[in-house]
């Protein structure tokens, strides 16, 4: 019976297995991978990933992070290559190919196409006298002593570096293009990281809820225009000038102090000076105003006009935190 001390152990040693294996490839890092790098970057095409078995599912994800990160990818099957896929490599594309052994039957048929064609190749194997490693321009080297696979069989800690591999290619072509934050989240627009970079104060308002009343109003109608409009809050205008807000905690307030709001109006409650930001403003910043404040709203104003109301729960909803 394996027990709880057993399946800990085991994933322990998977851990430090595979640690070990990607440590040990700051050793390979050397002038053919300085070239590599300059080779993608440099390209008047796409770069295609390509790959057979598990090498075809990790040249996948090594094309996702490329291609987040401002390098045009695409991926391309080995077996689906050789009958007829082979038509998306293009003049002036570059190609990595990844394969364990270098030396599988796909690989074999592959390449010396790709070469015919006179398109750069980029090899990333764990043997680099491999057919492979032999052919292309330039090698990666990935060697691993063992698998963690109790038999070593199972691709563990090989794929594991051929994909630390590619995520080193993409980090040094991210600082080579000066790749900010906000180049990423023009990639990733409805991430969380894209709407913080990207969404502005106007995306969010909507027109059709922007209350308001005036200071001679009832507190009647102000109860009604925070109501209606559900955004716990309405602005107190004055010849087209937001002179203060009353929100429903201000309206809680004067419940306990007063017996009667007969006679009372907005003026009487209303909160002057209030908080405000501008339409074109990063909804991030208003965010952190509200954070500073301890605010659930902002009244949104432009050259002193009133636009409306951003409320914290709709940019919670937008899962900018």
């Amino acid at each position: 019976m394996i027990t709880k001390e057993k399946i800990i152990e085991s994933a322990k040693n998977t851990l430090i297995s595979e640690s070990q294996s990607i440590a040990k490839l700051t050793d390979f890092i050397d002038d053919s991978f300085v070239k590599s790098v300059e080779l993608i970057y440099n390209l008047k095409g796409r770069l295609i990933v390509t790959g057979i078995g598990k090498s075809a599912i990790i040249a996948q994800k090594i094309v996702a992070t490329l291609n987040s990160t401002g390098t045009p990818s695409m991926f391309l099957h080995a077996s689906e290559a050789i009958h007829g896929d082979l038509g998306m490599v293009q003049d002036g594309d570059g190609v990595i190919c990844i394969s364990k052994s270098g030396n599988s039957p796909e690989i074999k048929v592959l390449v010396p196409l790709l070469k015919r064609f006179g398109n750069k190749l980029i090899a990333i194997t764990g043997n680099t006298t491999s057919y492979l490693g032999k052919e292309a321009d330039y090698t990666l080297n990935t060697f691993v002593e063992s698998e963690s696979c109790p038999n070593n069989l199972a691709p563990t800690n090989s794929t594991t570096a051929q994909l630390v591999m590619g995520d080193a290619i993409a980090v040094c072509l991210m600082e080579m293009r000066n790749f900010s934050a906000e180049d990423f989240a023009k990639y990733h627009p409805g991430g969380a990281l894209g709407k913080k970079l990207l969404l502005r104060v106007k995306d969010m308002l909507d027109i059709s809820r922007k209350p308001f009343v005036h200071q001679d109003s009832s507190i009647k109608n102000v109860i009604v225009e925070i109501s209606e409009k559900r955004l716990g809050v309405t602005a107190v205008i004055e010849n087209d000038k937001v002179i203060g807000i009353i929100t429903d905690g201000d309206i809680r307030r004067m419940l306990n102090k007063t017996e009667t709001i007969a006679g009372l109006t907005a003026k009487d409650i209303m909160t002057i000076n209030p908080k405000m930001i501008k339409s074109n403003d990063m909804v991030v910043d208003a965010l952190d105003i509200m954070e500073d404040f301890s605010i659930t709203q902002l009244v949104v104003v432009d050259n002193g006009e009133y636009k409306g109301v951003i409320h914290l729960h709709d940019i919670l909803k937008e899962g900018i935190v």
